[in-house]
């Protein structure tokens, strides 16, 4: 995973993009509009007091259905009450706004869906809205009910770390689609999603990465010495996530640290015994939270769905992050001083027995949960699809090999994750995906193919990287098309059809 460098502004007309302006109750129906209240956010209780202000969790209660709208109220934040009603300019502008924000910020894998999920919205309220994506940033043009139109700019970076988030929307824009809820309110309950704190205390994120990495580990080498050191250059890793969470400074470089510090570690304590494996393959499930295998995959799909220009900058953005752990490996090797020779990938005797390796993804996929902040609810479906993934890709590698097998669990994966997200109250399609699409290993094969590189294996080293190029690629069409065979189309079809069902 590639650690972003934190949420840009969502900057848009109108009230703040927390929302907290629009969050006074409204005006009761046919009350005229108080003297310089031009917005229409109702009287304030006292002269001088703010309007709205310490009101920004309590939406207040809606007009009645078939309220006029409240003369003066330019921003539209008192009407529409009526779901589905044509809202104003202002209010369409800040609920996209914020939407588009969002949805920008958990697009790390890809942001084919952004575009039809805000136009979609806008649909709703009697609006249109066209945007150009890149994948940190958005212009989004909007157009009211009455033909007015408003552009602007709205920045995100990518990642995938609050999929909590993911997991709220989802109710949320099926309600704006089917007309069910007013614009206030679903921008009251947007905002909420927005200013939400994460769902699990520090210390469980940080046990979900050490989870996470253990339950990966037996890919590399089945061994109790491989789970061993995991555990101890897991724990070093987690606890640089954890305290890059509140050290800025430390978030932007956060990959090139980490890869650093399990380089000396693993170098230093664990890589003794070339009978006990490779550093390479001692370092790698340490790693892998940072290795940024999803993004190159997105990457790959939205340039297979024509989406050109995010394609390519999210894949320029992978290979820096691929880099910087790359780098860091290696600035390890020179401060133990110890030769490039010794960053070898050979894997010790496996002495795991079966149902370790079998108990090794119910692990996994509980750090899955924990490290990405998906609901405990979740955890099930997405155990299933682990398994589901893994013994598809196992069986048909040993009949078609490691190309043919990825590319048929990757479409297995995306078949299953889309008809199960079409359900109301199951999870969304990203979240169904991840667990499954991290046993596929893509990102490792680069880290692998870049430091036996570096030790002066090159033929081991470009083996590695061909494999990476044709397993990403296998991959990334195979979820493509496992998506379309569900949805009969392709896919900027399944994003028309089922984005607020599937998101």
């Amino acid at each position: 995973m590639g650690p972003g460098a934190g949420p840009g502004p969502g900057p848009g007309p109108g009230p703040g993009p927390d929302g907290a302006a629009g969050l006074a109750g409204p005006v009761q129906p046919g009350a005229p509009a108080e003297p310089g209240d031009p917005a229409g956010l109702g009287a304030p209780a006292e002269p001088g007091a703010p309007a709205g202000t310490g009101d920004p969790a309590e939406p207040g209660a809606p007009a009645e259905p078939g309220a006029p709208a409240v003369s003066g109220d330019p921003a539209g934040l008192g009407a529409p009450a009526v779901p589905g009603a044509p809202a104003g300019l202002d209010e369409l502008v800040v609920f996209l706004s914020r939407l588009t924000g969002l949805l920008l910020r958990t697009s790390g894998e890809g942001a084919h869906l952004v575009e039809r999920a805000v136009a979609d919205s806008a649909r709703a309220y009697g609006g249109s809205a066209t945007l150009l994506l890149v994948p940190e940033a958005a212009a989004v043009a909007v157009t009211s009910a009455d033909g007015r139109t408003r552009t602007v700019t709205v920045h995100g970076v990518p990642e995938v770390f609050r999929l909590d988030q993911v997991a709220a929307l989802k109710p949320l824009l099926a309600k704006v689609r089917g007309g069910r809820i007013g614009l206030a309110e679903a921008d009251r309950r947007l905002a909420a999603i927005v200013a939400a704190p994460a769902p699990y205390p520090w210390w469980l994120k940080f046990l979900g990465i050490v989870l996470f990495s253990l339950g990966f580990s037996p890919l590399m080498q089945p061994t109790w010495y491989e789970i061993g050191a995991t555990a101890v250059l897991g724990a070093l890793a987690a606890g640089l996530a954890v305290a890059a969470d509140r050290v800025p400074v430390l978030e932007r470089i956060l990959p090139l640290v980490v890869s650093v510090a399990v380089s000396v570690v693993t170098i230093e304590v664990f890589a003794d015994d070339p009978a006990r494996g490779g550093p390479v393959l001692l370092m790698l499930p340490a790693l892998f939270y940072f290795v940024p295998g999803d993004y190159l995959s997105a990457a790959t799909a939205e340039l297979s769905a024509g989406l050109i220009t995010t394609g390519a900058i999210r894949l320029v953005y992978s290979v820096f992050l691929l880099v910087q752990l790359y780098l860091g490996v290696l600035l390890g090797v020179v401060v133990t001083g110890t030769d490039t020779r010794a960053l070898f990938d050979v894997a010790a005797d496996a002495d795991l027995p079966r149902w370790a390796l079998f108990l090794a993804w119910i692990v996994f996929t509980a750090g899955t949960v924990l490290a990405f902040a998906i609901p405990v609810r979740f955890f099930v479906p997405l155990l299933v699809l682990v398994y589901v993934t893994v013994g598809v890709q196992s069986a048909f590698t040993k009949l078609v090999g490691e190309t043919g097998g990825t590319f048929v669990a990757a479409a297995v994966l995306a078949a299953a994750a889309t008809l199960i997200a079409r359900r109301p109250g199951r999870p969304p399609r990203l979240i169904l995906l991840l667990p499954g699409f991290f046993t596929l290993t893509v990102g490792s094969l680069g880290m692998r193919g870049l430091t036996t590189l570096a030790g002066g294996y090159v033929i081991e080293g470009f083996q590695d990287l061909m494999k990476l190029v044709t397993i990403v690629t296998a991959l990334a069409v195979g979820l493509v098309v496992g998506g379309a065979l569900v949805e009969g189309g392709g896919l900027r079809r399944t994003a028309s059809r089922d984005v607020t069902e599937s998101l």
